[in-house]
């Protein structure tokens, strides 16, 4: 396997915009991808490496590589398809963006929208709303987690707890107890964060809670 390191040059403003590019969170995937490409090979990457980290093909990345080598910035651009023109205009795609971003009616009876879903709303084929997601890095199936602290003991404290798990005292028994069967969770500690281009729906990692009464007969 022929492992030699292909660096392609790229110049001071040439890296400004890629770099932009690269950060930027409004525009298509692909055209963040392809920036990354280019900054990669520039840092001497290999190919495979590049493709790893960027979630791609190594050929796509042979490919971009060459584009950039012979057009510049303009060779990372879209080109025209042959075939029929696209027929979704952009006040539509506009549309399915901006409903995406809001969570989908209670009437719906879900959480998160899916592309059938979006599909009897806007009257488009759900692939086409797939590739409308793809192309501005939406992904509404997604969520993650976190969680901010004010409490200024908290370095202290998580230390103290990840010691004791790591090094406990000698002949010491670590108990760690979990939520109770009647603890029932109500709503999270934080407001969530809504889905946003290249960032999925985020929640904290614990939430409010209540106990039941616990009714026992003698």
């Amino acid at each position: 396997m022929d492992k030699r390191i292909r660096t392609i040059h790229v110049s001071d403003s040439d890296r400004a915009e890629l770099e932009r590019r690269a950060r930027a969170q409004t525009l298509p995937a692909r055209m963040v991808q392809r920036a990354r490409i280019i900054l990669l090979s520039a840092d001497g990457y290999l190919g495979r490496e590049v493709a790893t980290r960027v979630g791609c093909s190594a050929q796509s990345v042979v490919a971009w590589r060459n584009r950039y080598e012979e057009e510049g910035l303009d060779g990372l651009e879209d080109r025209p398809r042959c075939g029929r023109p696209a027929q979704i205009d952009a006040q539509k795609r506009s549309e399915v963006v901006a409903k995406t971003l809001q969570p989908p009616p209670e009437k719906l009876g879900v959480t998160h929208w899916t592309s059938r879903l979006m599909e009897r709303e806007v009257g488009l084929d759900h692939s086409t709303i797939a590739r409308i997601w793809q192309d501005y890095d939406l992904q509404p199936w997604r969520t993650e987690t976190f969680k901010y602290s004010t409490d200024p003991q908290l370095e202290d404290k998580v230390r103290d707890i990840v010691g004791l798990s790591m090094d406990p005292p000698e002949n010491a028994v670590v108990v760690c107890v979990d939520e109770k069967s009647q603890i029932q969770a109500l709503d999270r500690t934080q407001p969530m964060l809504p889905l946003r281009p290249g960032k999925p729906a985020r929640h904290t990692h614990d939430s409010n809670r209540t106990v039941w009464p616990h009714c026992s007969r003698r």
